[in-house]
């Protein structure tokens, strides 16, 4: 019997044969590092359920960010720890707040490092709730001018793109009319388009000091089990201006990065959040699971899914190896 003529394991045999074949590639400059800024002086924290990740004062964040630029990672998203919390997150606005400090003081570092910033309420409320909360409920509409406040109050500081987090129902279009309004046109917005109420963000709230005092997300957040209601929040936010779509998390949700990608024009980002590093963390701390081959399968497997954009712990250890 004739063995067949197809021999894929032809273009598998040497790594420059297997390179250059390759159908997904993964740089990086695809990358986003999340950077978390708190308030004080010559801080540098690390946080315990995130290892080697950072607690850092607007006097380190320069010095990190020029690292994560040579590196040649895509850019930086911050996520504020501030001082003092109240019922309506006003230090998330404030034009000296620890964000708004560090996205000048990495402007003034970096050349070229794209800097986002992260625009949400529950890291600055006393309540840790994603909106205003009345009378025990997270209120949307009263929600939509803070956020607007809070987008302007960063584009204002010099970020290149603001990216909203909370799912409230017409943020994007509420920031987006703010940013027109006040000369900023040209500022993107990076929507948080379908982001699921999770299991997978524990360590996240922990660094971010952001757990909500009552109740959960549910309530706002999206439900683990819908696809079709992902494309409803992806066309709604595409209709009110955003310029780059978003799912979180990202490895539990590569059908719905796949669909997503299938039915937008807009760049696709995913996020490859907390829990999902914590995990492979700690495995291999253990010995269980070789960390270098497995992040790379992870960020490739997301780059394969569709997504153009990914933020993920993992930057700076795959940057390095990249080099």
């Amino acid at each position: 019997m004739s063995f067949p003529h197809e021999r894929p394991r032809r273009l598998r045999r040497t790594e420059r044969l297997r390179a250059m074949v390759r159908e997904t590639t993964l740089a990086p400059a695809n990358l986003v590092y999340p950077l978390f800024v708190a308030p004080g002086e010559g801080l540098k924290r690390e946080i315990p359920s995130l290892p080697g990740c950072f607690h850092l004062s607007v006097d380190e964040v320069g010095r990190e960010a020029e690292e994560i630029e040579k590196l040649g990672i895509g850019g930086v998203i911050l996520f504020g720890l501030p001082s003092a919390k109240d019922p309506l997150g006003s230090e998330g606005y404030a034009d000296d707040g620890v964000v708004q400090q560090a996205v000048r003081a990495i402007r003034a570092a970096c050349r070229d490092l794209l800097v986002m910033t992260d625009v949400c309420l529950c890291e600055y409320t006393s309540h840790g709730h994603c909106g205003v909360v009345e009378g025990g409920e997270v209120r949307n509409d009263p929600t939509l001018a803070l956020l607007a406040k809070m987008a302007l109050s960063h584009a204002k500081a010099g970020a290149h793109v603001v990216a909203p987090s909370d799912m409230m129902d017409g943020r994007v279009g509420a920031i987006r009319a703010a940013l027109d309004g006040a000369g900023f046109a040209d500022v993107p917005i990076l929507s948080y388009a379908a982001k699921y109420a999770s299991a997978f963000y524990g360590p996240f709230r922990e660094a971010a000091d952001s757990a909500p005092q009552f109740g959960d997300r549910r309530g706002y957040q999206m439900d683990p089990a819908n696809v079709r209601e992902a494309l409803k929040e992806v066309r709604l936010d595409v209709e009110e201006g955003a310029d780059i779509v978003m799912v979180k998390p990202a490895l539990p949700y590569l059908d719905v990065v796949r669909a997503v990608a299938e039915a937008s024009d807009r760049p696709v980002a995913a996020y490859n959040v907390s829990g999902e590093y914590a995990m492979v963390k700690a495995a291999a701390a253990r010995g269980w699971v070789d960390e270098e081959r497995m992040t790379t399968e992870i960020l490739t497997s997301i780059r394969r899914a569709g997504a153009d954009v990914i933020l993920t712990y993992h930057a700076k250890d795959f940057a390095r190896r990249s080099r």
